[in-house]
């Protein structure tokens, strides 16, 4: 969690109020903001690790929670959890049959980042298009989408890629993001094919 970038207030506001990371305010904000989450429907968090999204999605559905990441998850009551690739059709094929129908997919993933501008905008933008690609296969119509981005020169093409699968599409930017981070978050609502 953000070592690199000390403990500030959220972040400590985070641990007092026992969420595993600051990221659960960003999934509050977007969900007061667009109402991608009903109560009766089932979630699959991308890059779930280490689970602040989970402990959150877990109050918004009464339905079922699934995360999936690379790093295994530690248990949190009521979240089911899968240790794999999300571009694995494996993967992909047991999220479907685990859930039976999907109505939401999240993603607060990024890539660790190495300080080149250019070199970690094209890993963010292709862990996006492998976390959209996952949401074309497995999103039931009608269903929503939000994901972490960044802006940058490869962030547009992105955009518009998200675009041609849903209705409606909209970026923000939430209060607890870090003060001069370049993250977005783009809320895409029904799914159109």
């Amino acid at each position: 969690m953000g070592s690199q970038w000390g403990y500030d207030k959220t972040y400590m506001r985070a641990k007092h109020e026992g969420y595993r990371s600051r990221a659960a305010y960003k999934l509050i904000e977007i969900q007061t903001k667009f109402s991608i989450i009903r109560p009766d429907d089932n979630v699959i968090d991308l890059g779930a690790a280490p689970g602040s999204w989970l402990q959150i999605l877990r109050t918004m559905t009464q339905a079922r929670v699934l995360g999936i990441d690379l790093n295994q998850i530690a248990d949190l009551e009521g979240v089911e959890t899968i240790q794999g690739d999300l571009t694995d059709p494996e993967v992909q094929e047991l999220a479907k049959s685990t859930l039976g129908i999907v109505n939401v997919v999240v993603c607060d993933a990024a890539p660790k980042l190495s300080g080149h501008h250019s070199y970690d905008q094209a890993r963010i933008i292709e862990l996006n298009e492998m976390a959209l690609d996952f949401a074309v296969k497995v999103l039931k119509p009608g269903g929503n989408f939000a994901i972490k981005s960044f802006q940058g020169t490869d962030f547009p093409e992105f955009y518009s890629e998200v675009k041609k699968h849903f209705y409606s599409v909209k970026t923000c930017n939430t209060k607890s993001t870090r003060k001069g981070s370049t993250e977005l978050y783009v809320v895409a609502k029904n799914f159109s094919d």
